[in-house]
């Protein structure tokens, strides 16, 4: 047994514990859901890197195409906006597709000088073509009811499925990636992921028939009771009465509970899945792909094959979690999605926790996550007792202010002082 990990995570664990006790037992569920979620994400940033070498810097755009296969799935149809646009654009779509498959086939097929100018007639022609279809039916959508739909809607399916939906939708997206961004040296394909996730949450900002861009989409089904029913059902309140608790507080800890249940049930699966994985003979073979591509290529083994493999799995996971958040938010907003969340900080789990080790992964997003909202929190506190001996003025009152940003300094002083003493992480990778 590895004493050491059972000994950090007890550590870590105490703290959600202790953060419970000095703040609320619903703060300290929260964080630990968004805790746990962080996991998974981890779990597959771990995998493409700590398994294949493979450095994506668009970890956020999986997550949010994970997000947005919540409103997909589970939102009902709006059937108005259907009625006015819906199989238009769909139409439009499937013939600007057909435009791009086109090109492909006239550029295999043509040969010569006039290979080139023919492609790109073909194209224009056809971009305004899709336009034409696409634009009106669009205004169309947009038109039906903008403050609350404007929208297609989704399947009105149970919003469990859109988890492993969400997980199909960037394992696709990842597909097409690494199809041409794989065969670039590391630091271009981390441009060319960081270039790609910036794209997707673009697309998700500005197609509002798709998820109503950045006017947000409210009121996401959830696989757990709401607050509300809960505090108006007399079973549930006389039960609270009997535990001694508040209706209201004690609904939403119920709640907490619920997508606590659920989430370690998913990250115990994946975490199961990826310890399996790392220990069996595709494993070892991705570990030696990643620290000498020549050797195993000369072994025989298709390098470009398994990094694909490897990308695609570690991007469906990622999608994955990235449904799992939304659904707990009850929300979909693009413009909550930044690569400083949902890139840096994941990155700095795994590099924590211990890359090339899934239990170390885990341990970094707990730790991490933990350090990084308490920070945002108590900043305050600490730099009023920090600058107590200063006198007031607009110095003390900005140095207060700004004490929230303190958790972006932490992050890479706390990178650094683990790199220092345990340079492989945490937990260290076998």
């Amino acid at each position: 047994m590895n004493w050491r990990a059972v000994i950090l995570f007890a550590a870590v664990l105490g703290l959600f514990v202790m953060l419970g006790f000095t703040a609320s037992w619903r703060y300290a569920l929260t964080v630990l859901n968004m805790g746990l979620v962080s996991a998974i994400m981890a779990l597959g940033v771990n995998m493409q890197w700590g398994y294949a070498g493979l450095f994506n810097v668009g970890v956020m755009g999986f997550v949010a195409l994970g997000g947005m296969s919540v409103v997909l799935v589970s939102m009902p149809p709006v059937t108005e906006a259907w009625a006015a646009g819906g199989a238009r654009v769909w139409f439009a779509l499937a013939v600007g597709a057909g435009v791009i498959a086109g090109a492909i086939a006239l550029y295999r097929r043509l040969a010569g000088r006039w290979r080139g100018l023919i492609v790109t007639a073909w194209l224009i022609a056809g971009y305004f073509v899709f336009r034409w279809l696409f634009d009106p039916a669009v205004e169309a959508i947009e038109a039906v009811n903008p403050t609350l739909q404007g929208y297609l809607g989704g399947l009105g399916l149970p919003v469990l499925l859109a988890w492993p939906v969400g997980g199909l939708i960037a394992a696709g997206a990842a597909w097409l990636v690494a199809k041409t961004a794989l065969g670039l040296r590391s630091d271009y394909l981390a441009i060319a992921t960081l270039g790609i996730a910036e794209i997707i949450i673009a697309v998700m900002k500005n197609e509002g028939w798709l998820t109503r861009g950045v006017k947000n989409v409210n009121g996401l089904p959830r696989p757990v009771p709401n607050e509300i029913d809960l505090q108006q059902s007399p079973e549930f309140v006389e039960r609270a009465a009997g535990w001694g608790a508040d209706p209201v507080a004690a609904s939403a800890v119920v709640v907490d509970l619920g997508y606590l249940a659920l989430f370690a049930g998913v990250l115990a699966v994946v975490l199961l899945g990826a310890e399996l994985a790392l220990r069996s003979p595709w494993g070892r073979m991705m570990r030696a792909i990643r620290d000498n591509e020549t050797a195993a290529e000369a072994m025989g083994k298709d390098v470009k094959k398994r990094h694909l493999q490897i990308f695609v799995i570690g991007a469906a996971i990622c999608g994955l979690a990235g449904a799992m958040m939304t659904t707990m938010d009850g929300l979909l907003a693009p413009t909550f999605y930044q690569p400083l969340r949902f890139t840096f900080l994941i990155w700095v789990m795994v590099i924590v926790g211990g890359s090339g080790n899934n239990w170390g992964a885990v341990l970094g997003a707990l730790l991490v996550w933990l350090l990084w909202v308490e920070v945002e929190n108590r900043g305050p506190q600490l730099m009023s007792f920090a600058t107590a001996w200063l006198s007031e003025g607009p110095l003390k009152a900005h140095l207060i202010d700004s004490a929230a940003h303190l958790r972006l300094p932490l992050m890479g002083v706390l990178m650094l002082v683990v790199l220092r003493f345990s340079p492989r992480g945490l937990i260290p990778e076998k």
